[in-house]
């Protein structure tokens, strides 16, 4: 699934690789599934991010993604907080990759969304909008809080909520969110700094990134899924969304 590929390296760090490969990436907006508007939303973002001084997407990226947890790009952040059940479903995620056949080269947070979702586009179209499904909720609140800030980041969240399907009450959403105490100004960072820090893995983390390593061979791809959070399913059918469904936004 080349789009969602895409979306996953316009949600990692930027990179002068990335403002490189601008007309390959317009090529697959261009004849990806998505709608008319969706492509021109991506397109737009590229060209005027791509065009731009890279220093300077650095800089946003790391004031949107870096500071504060509310736009955090790590899933399970959302998910479980800061609560035990985190490090569980870290271990249930990466099973989640080896069940798939693959391995991570890098030592890495596996709940990464651009690494959950570059995983997800080499696992077919169905099983990528499986994956996508799972995560509707934190991809809601993650694009409602883009919208809040007006970032043109905004429209990746967007089209991956409508690749997943999901049924979201984004309106719920943006009501819950609407006085919300903003957590990347200074006087609220240095109380995270003063928290003790969670780790899943150990002390070699990597920084954020997605490469080439995590990809799996012809042999490596499977079709079948494993889901992210069972507790997310219900035995309804098709899955409706708010933000209540997402712990800890």
């Amino acid at each position: 699934m080349k789009i969602l590929r895409l979306l996953s390296l316009l949600l990692d760090y930027p990179s002068q690789t990335l403002v490189d490969a601008k007309d390959d990436l317009l090529l697959v907006v261009n004849s990806s599934p998505i709608d008319a508007t969706d492509k021109a939303a991506i397109n737009q973002f590229i060209l005027s991010r791509c065009e731009g001084d890279l220093m300077d997407w650095q800089s946003d990226y790391d004031g949107l993604f870096e500071r504060g947890r509310s736009l955090s790009l790590l899933i399970f952040e959302h998910i479980h907080g800061e609560s035990r059940d985190r490090g569980q479903a870290m271990v249930n995620l990466v099973n989640q990759y080896k069940q798939a056949g693959l391995e991570l080269g890098v030592k890495e947070l596996p709940d990464y969304l651009p690494l959950y979702m570059e995983f997800l586009s080499t696992q077919g179209e169905q099983n990528a909008q499986i994956g996508l499904e799972e995560i509707a909720p934190v991809l809601a609140v993650l694009a409602c809080r883009a919208d809040q800030r007006k970032t043109d980041y905004a429209v990746i969240f967007h089209t991956l909520l409508k690749l997943s399907r999901a049924e979201v009450d984004l309106a719920d959403i943006r009501a819950q969110i609407s006085n919300e105490k903003r957590d990347d100004t200074a006087k609220e960072l240095d109380k995270v700094w003063e928290e003790e820090m969670v780790t899943f893995m150990d002390n070699q983390q990597a920084t954020s990134g997605c490469s080439s390593g995590y990809r799996p061979s012809e042999q490596q791809r499977r079709d079948h899924f494993i889901p992210l959070n069972n507790e997310l399913h219900n035995d309804s059918g098709r899955k409706q969304f708010t933000a209540a469904t997402a712990k800890r936004v």
